[in-house]
């Protein structure tokens, strides 16, 4: 099930190294996202926003400031909570199909049902036929499609996204992106989504967090307009659309002139 998720006042400071001063990536970020809720960050490169969905995850301590999820502290990793990251993550070694079993494994989970499970999975994101082949054997957007749906098979209730379709082509960026938004229109999820496009950002998004540069911190909450479900031509080819890219570009653009 989809859950509330808290950012309560999160600040982060890594300490100096090598003599030099202290590195304040976070500071005091608060924001609340409720169940199914899907939310964009953007923001410029270095502002923190990689190191926010960390904490989120719990792989990094807050330095103040907490992260709860239905109530509970967030404090370790737990598979209620998956990434999705922009390089692949892939074992080598693996297969299509073990890999997107790898967490159920972990999990526990009995061979007949892990089975069932990840012949769901590879239906869903549409790599019928390629369930034994090895990553180097496949695209680029079909290696994200495994690492996809090897965070859904956990059917975890926060789905935590860093540029997933970063690496990609054009092409294949824009089938991914409409292929995701089909597969979370049917399995919604509370998520969190770092992207460096805006368009992509209006697309999928509820709302957008727009960042700072660093510290970061949220400069401005900006609501989504659009009603779901949504198809990328049609949103792109509204008045709003074109507007709130141009709101966003012009925060961006003032943040990093300032």
């Amino acid at each position: 099930m989809p859950a509330n998720l808290s950012v309560d006042r999160v600040s982060k400071v890594f300490p100096s190294r090598a003599g030099g001063p202290p590195l304040e990536a976070l500071r005091d970020v608060s924001f609340r996202a409720e169940p199914g809720e899907f939310i964009a960050l953007i923001g410029p490169s270095g502002c923190g926003k990689t190191t926010l969905l960390r904490i989120v995850h719990g792989l990094e301590p807050a330095t103040q400031g907490r992260i709860s999820f239905d109530g509970r502290i967030v404090s370790t990793p737990e598979q209620s909570r998956a990434v999705i990251f922009q390089g692949f993550n892939l074992f080598p070694w693996r297969t299509v199909v073990q890999n997107i079993a790898f967490g159920l494994e972990v999990r526990g989970d009995d061979p007949e049902r892990r089975a069932q499970r990840v012949a769901e999975m590879i239906g869903l994101v549409g790599l019928l036929g390629f369930e034994h082949h090895y990553p180097h054997e496949i695209s680029g957007g079909m290696q994200q499609r495994v690492g996809i749906a090897r965070a859904l098979a956990l059917d975890p209730s926060v789905l935590l996204m860093d540029e997933p379709f970063g690496a990609l082509d054009a092409i294949t960026r824009e089938k991914l992106q409409r292929d995701i938004a089909d597969i979370l229109a049917r399995q919604p999820k509370t998520t969190l989504f770092i992207t460096h496009n805006m368009d992509e950002a209006i697309f999928f998004s509820d709302r957008i967090l727009v960042f700072g540069t660093r510290p970061g911190r949220i400069i401005e909450e900006v609501k989504v307009p659009f009603t779901r479900p949504r198809t990328v031509d049609v949103v792109r080819a509204s008045r709003q659309f074109a507007e709130l890219r141009e709101h966003l570009w012009a925060l961006l653009s003032q943040e990093l002139a300032a």
